[in-house]
């Protein structure tokens, strides 16, 4: 079943005893603890972990403007972007990049982003529903109820939803093998 940022809140808003809402602007206290509190969080859990379903990869387009410092190239960053994964030249990983004004500089000539963005709610899979749902009724118990021993309870939960989400992620993918390891290197 597809998501939507009102269906998400209204989930939330169940767990911690309030009524659901019918819109994010009908006026309540509820509607606008959610409509201020929602962007926020389903962000800072979108960048909290390299979500298989929010990563994507892209070839920067490489900018006129040259770094002032340290760097040769400066690179645009993708539009929905909320966290730098890493940064190759061919790959998606192993260049020195820094991200300075809204841009990436490095020393390549191309570049290859990964990165987390912001996908559509209705593309959010189910165990990470689950762990915006149970984080948004943790943010919303003390505007609305003011029990701190409530609130406490369900970041809690919160937490443990979280961990059971990326778990549930990290099984997505191949195991990355290790690369290169200097204890067996010296072995010879």
């Amino acid at each position: 079943m597809a998501l939507s940022a009102l269906a998400l809140c209204s989930r939330a808003l169940l767990k911690v005893g309030a009524q659901p809402i019918a819109s994010l602007e009908e006026g309540t206290a509820e509607a606008e603890v959610s409509a201020n509190l929602y962007p926020g969080t389903r962000d800072a859990l979108l960048s909290c972990h390299p979500w298989s379903f929010a990563t994507g990869q892209m070839e920067l387009n490489r900018l006129d403007a040259v770094p002032v410092a340290d760097f040769s190239n400066a690179f645009q960053l993708p539009a929905g972007l909320l966290r730098v994964i890493s940064a190759g030249s061919g790959r998606g990983r192993g260049i020195a990049y820094r991200i300075n004004e809204g841009r990436l500089h490095a020393d390549p000539y191309r570049v290859t982003l990964t990165y987390v963005f912001r996908p559509a709610e209705a593309e959010f899979p189910p165990f990470f529903a689950a762990a915006l749902v149970a984080r948004l009724a943790a943010e919303f118990c003390l505007p609305l109820t003011e029990s701190t021993s409530r609130a406490d309870m369900l970041h809690r939960i919160a937490e443990t939803e979280l961990r059971q989400a990326r778990l549930a992620d990290s099984q997505q993918a191949t195991p990355r093998a290790i690369e290169s390891f200097p204890l067996i290197g010296v072995r010879g």
